[in-house]
């Protein structure tokens, strides 16, 4: 069904995940009479276990460097409430309702590979709260990413029985009373299936699905708004010539030099039109530091792909050879060195533009635009200050992005009796990737305000300036909304509503 994602085991993309997020499609959970049964199949192996008085982690031991300590029979079906109950200090803020979505989707998709022990009515559960909406309220802070997102994914299983607080309809309620609105009673965790649901990747890669999404968007935008300033400042167009760029076969850079090349009309002019024959790196490397960025990310989609699609829990059972498997699946490395890259090449883009800022903004290489693009006349101008602050605002949301690019995986902590001794720390990286999203899309948003204010006034400065229909309709439809800073305004709520424009266009809600 177009309309659906299909969860039958087999591999999902993160667009799936980001489709699921924003509510574009729902979760459908197969029926496959094979894929249920190779379900069941796992739970069965954990029972027969059980019944043999075999010992497996997490089941019949205590949880971590407790995993010496013994647990009695009858205290087997009370062990992962427990797990559930013991967990629940996260702090902070909680996540969104979008990434809460993204959460349980990539859950479920783990749960679906078939090697957690988990019964069918478990992955029912999951899928039910995923379309109706049923959103656990999960804070953001308490993860080290390895035993994988033990704390805020405590939140799904406590919810699962009634313990914890939903999104429901709008209010905040506990989640028994939320599943009693939908005829149904609080969900029994089988011996294996907190640990399952709690002891997995599924936060941190939930956030590279829906950052990923929002850092590709950024690498178009950052094209368009390089075309933009160099029209603003009269400058050379021919540095995004497709020869030019040939002898350097970066798929990623020569991507960007079409774009921005497209835009310019570059193969239709005849000879540049300004007398600088070499514009300032900000304008002239653009497709070399934005390409960079397009370059890593067919990497970084497979590498945040194959977690998505991973059984990342522990233990893992095996249902084919009939065994228990103790590993560390859950560790979050590899989402980290995403995260971590991702984020850097991201600030990159913020840096870019700021400096991009400075040079439109200075009469010294603007070209002959007026101060700080103030578009006033007469006795206005002399008391008329245009995007002055805004450029300090850029400085300081690019100077708070570049801050958080120190890698997160270095700041690995020993815990818990030392027996997570080496964490990923991969949720950490996953939020501080947000975060200079949040802060390059504001940068972003200025940038654009600021550039197509720029390309009114190089025509007014410059009456023969040519800009191609498509770039040109650009501009007209931003500064229609948005009118020449004639008067000093406040920019607040139109930079906040570029930067809300910018995240729905990359995928953000």
């Amino acid at each position: 069904m177009k309309d659906s994602v299909v969860f039958d085991g087999s591999d999902l993309s993160l667009t799936d995940i980001v489709e699921l997020s924003q509510q574009n499609k729902k979760a459908l959970l197969s029926s496959d009479a094979d894929f249920v049964q190779r379900i069941e199949r796992g739970a069965r192996l954990v029972d027969s276990v059980l019944s043999n008085e075999g010992e497996v982690y997490g089941i019949t031991t205590g949880y971590g460097d407790s995993v010496t300590t013994s647990v009695a029979e009858h205290q087997v079906n009370q062990l992962p409430i427990n797990l559930t109950r013991f967990h629940g200090c996260g702090l902070g803020a909680h996540f969104s309702a979008e990434e809460t979505r993204a959460i349980l989707a990539v859950r479920l998709c783990s749960l679906c590979r078939g090697y957690s022990g988990v019964s069918y009515a478990l992955l029912e559960r999951l899928t039910l709260m995923l379309n109706e909406n049923m959103l656990p309220m999960i804070p953001e802070e308490g993860s080290v990413g390895a035993s994988g997102d033990l704390t805020p994914l405590s939140y799904i299983a406590g919810a699962l029985i009634g313990e914890r607080d939903v999104l429901f309809n709008g209010e905040v309620m506990n989640s028994a009373k939320a599943f009693d609105a939908l005829g149904l009673d609080t969900y029994q965790l089988r011996p294996k299936e907190a640990l399952a649901l709690m002891n997995g990747t599924a936060v941190m890669t939930a956030l590279a699905c829906l950052t990923f999404a929002r850092a590709d968007y950024l690498t178009s935008i950052s094209s368009r708004i390089t075309s933009l300033m160099t029209v603003a400042v009269a400058g050379n167009p021919y540095h995004f010539d497709a020869a030019l760029h040939a002898v350097k076969p970066h798929q990623g850079q020569q991507q960007v030099a079409r774009w921005i090349a497209d835009d310019l009309g570059v193969e239709q002019a005849l000879k540049p039109t300004q007398t600088r024959l070499q514009d300032r790196y900000s304008l002239r490397c653009a497709p070399h530091i934005i390409g960079v960025v397009r370059d890593c990310l067919p990497f970084l989609k497979q590498t945040i792909d194959n977690e998505l699609n991973s059984a990342n829990d522990n233990p893992i059972v095996d249902v084919e050879n009939q065994r228990i498997h103790h590993g560390g699946h859950f560790y979050g490395g590899h989402i980290a060195m995403a995260m971590d890259t991702l984020k850097t090449q991201v600030a990159n883009l913020a840096d870019l533009h700021d400096r991009q800022m400075a040079l439109l903004l200075d009469t010294k290489s603007n070209n002959g635009l007026p101060p700080n693009l103030s578009a006033a006349q007469g006795d206005d101008l002399e008391i008329s200050h245009g995007f002055k602050a805004v450029q300090i605002g850029c400085s300081a949301w690019t100077a708070e992005a570049l801050k958080l690019t120190m890698p997160a995986s270095v700041f690995s902590r020993s815990t818990e009796c030392h027996n997570q001794d080496k964490v990923s720390m991969g949720t950490i990286a996953a939020r501080d990737c947000r975060r200079v999203l949040d802060l390059t899309q504001q940068v972003v948003a200025a940038s654009l305000l600021a550039a197509t204010h720029g390309v009114k006034l190089r025509c007014l400065v410059s009456p023969n300036t040519e800009i191609k229909p498509p770039l040109q309709d650009y501009v007209d439809n931003i500064v229609s909304e948005h009118p020449l800073l004639g008067e000093d305004r406040p920019l607040e709520n139109e930079l906040r509503a570029l930067t809300r424009w910018v995240g729905r266009a990359g995928g953000a809600t």
